[in-house]
């Protein structure tokens, strides 16, 4: 049985302890309220651009080919997104796992290694790869702590460059999706090539928009392709980021409330002891007295 000292001390270390995930919780807590308001106020920019984009190319608009060409994928482009950090429950374990089965999946279609070319984002994910036997495309471990549309719009021209240039054949993403603060999922998609459905249009819903497009269709096209591309991977590393920022407040809650327990599980024990001890000393006393 443990002396009351040790108790004592165990009682300080978990108070400590606690001072330290309640403060992450609330760092957390407010980083999450920036993400998510940052990707409240780029989500209906987004989601127009992409949907007057699939009008047009639903009106079989000729135009954007070189990122919308269907090849036949013998190499691939993965952009894997994690933290830099961990103290996030999942989060990471989650998007490694993710990667390194879309990995199993093309090596079972015959891809050698040479054959991927992966754009870890965040020290997590890159040393995942580097353990993979792969090496990355770069160092984007900034942009997992501070999403930045410049440093996004750069990784995502280099790929539409791969890609238009035949380098790769396909670029994927992995990533996990902030659903809610309490649930993250993660999320394998395409970006490139850019695939839309064509809009469904029922009996009495009206007909597939028809803009009146200046100059011309293509050359409008041309130009809004690459904007919704580099809109797509932004709002991605901002889902990521707020994924992150939810599954780290969801961890240092439960930390807290299991620090919360084990204190009082502690202090009880360390009152009956004390209790128990003094109980001890009187009865001492008493019998040394007869």
């Amino acid at each position: 049985m443990a002396s009351l000292k040790e108790i004592k001390s165990r009682i300080n270390s978990v108070n400590g302890t606690l001072k330290i995930t309640s403060a992450m919780k609330m760092v957390a807590s407010s980083k999450l309220r920036k993400a998510q308001n940052a990707i409240g106020n780029l989500l209906p920019y987004e989601q127009q651009m992409h949907r007057i984009l699939r009008d047009l190319l639903a009106g079989n608009v000729s135009g954007g080919d070189r990122y919308i060409a269907q090849r036949p994928v013998k190499k691939v482009a993965i952009v894997a997104f994690a933290s830099n950090s961990s103290l996030c429950g999942g989060f990471n374990s989650t998007a490694v796992r993710h990667f390194m089965e879309a990995v199993r999946q093309y090596r079972e279609q015959g891809l050698a290694p040479d054959d991927f070319f992966v754009f870890p984002v965040g020290r997590k994910m890159a040393d995942a790869v580097k353990k993979a036997g792969f090496k990355p495309q770069g160092d984007y471990t900034g942009m997992a702590d501070k999403p930045s549309y410049e440093e996004t719009s750069a990784l995502a021209e280099k790929l539409m460059g791969m890609f238009a240039e035949k380098q790769v054949d396909r670029v994927e993403l992995i990533y996990n999706h902030c659903r809610s603060t309490s649930l993250q999922l993660p999320v394998r998609e395409t970006y490139l090539p850019v695939m839309f459905e064509r809009p469904s249009v029922k009996e009495g819903d009206g007909a597939v928009p028809d803009y009146i497009v200046e100059p011309s269709a293509p050359q409008v096209l041309e130009a809004l392709l690459p904007k919704v591309l580099l809109l797509k991977m932004y709002a991605v590393l901002l889902d990521a980021n707020a994924a992150e920022h939810s599954a780290r407040t969801v961890a240092m809650q439960v930390a807290t409330d299991n620090g919360k327990e084990l204190l009082q599980d502690l202090t009880l024990q360390f009152n009956k002891q004390r209790q128990q001890s003094i109980t001890d000393e009187l009865l001492d006393m008493a019998g040394g007295q007869q």
